[in-house]
């Protein structure tokens, strides 16, 4: 399964898509094999995107063909789009790239090295709890703007955190107070016992609900709570 998020390195902002799931390909795929191309894919409306969108696909589709390598990931990093792969063996992965490229208008390059502890996936492509907590979000505002949900209105937004201790749970919940949180109920999960349903009146954007899911994050680390996630209703149903 691929997902989306962005990551900030060095006042850098990152877009990445990652296969979550292709660490089950670890124990047969120890070459890590990247393909830069000078290509700005951060944003899907300049020019040319569909078309780069179809010869990234193409790149990936030949690299996976007759299981050569394994597509983990891709970043958008200052103007380069980035394609990495593992693969079980360094040799002929250039030469299926350059088979696509080579005709195209792309400027690229193309690097193997050994790396069998997938490194480069887990701490460079992998999302943080903290990132797949945005991703989570990011898709709840996608099915509030199916709605045509107006983002910038403001509304009761219930989030939910999970403790090991009725004890922790307790002095999050008074440490969150002074933010605007006010206690609604407890729950529970199938893993923890102890939780507990917040809500805050805030805008659902993108910006302001990342804003307010690191501020609860920030806390829950103290009490070593997670973070279960957000809801809430539409504007016209408020």
């Amino acid at each position: 399964m691929r997902e989306i998020f962005k990551r900030l390195e060095e006042d850098v902002l990152i877009k990445t898509e990652v296969d979550i799931d292709a660490i089950d390909s670890k124990k047969s795929n120890s070459w890590l094999f990247s393909v830069f191309i000078k290509f700005d894919g951060f944003d899907e409306s300049v020019e040319g995107f569909e078309e780069f969108l179809e010869t990234k696909e193409s790149l990936i589709i030949a690299l996976e063909h007759d299981n050569r390598a394994k597509f983990v990931g891709y970043r958008v990093n200052d103007g380069w789009s980035e394609l990495y792969f593992y693969a079980k063996t360094s040799k002929h992965l250039d030469v299926i790239v350059s088979k696509i490229l080579t005709n195209s208008n792309y400027v690229y390059e193309s690097n193997v090295v050994r790396d069998a502890r997938w490194d480069f996936y887990e701490t460079q492509l992998y999302p943080t709890e903290l990132e797949f907590c945005h991703i989570q979000s990011a898709k709840t505002i996608s099915l509030l703007l199916e709605e045509d949900d107006d983002l910038e209105a403001s509304r009761v937004v219930e989030h939910y955190a999970v403790f090991d201790t009725a004890t922790q749970k307790e002095r999050f919940v008074d440490a969150v107070k002074d933010k605007g949180f006010e206690y609604k109920d407890d729950i529970s999960s199938e893993d923890y016992e102890h939780g507990v349903a917040l809500t805050k009146e805030h805008a659902v954007t993108q910006k302001e609900v990342d804003k307010i899911v690191e501020e609860l994050f920030c806390e829950l680390k103290n009490e070593h709570g997670f973070y279960e996630g957000w809801s809430t209703v539409l504007v016209k149903d408020a």
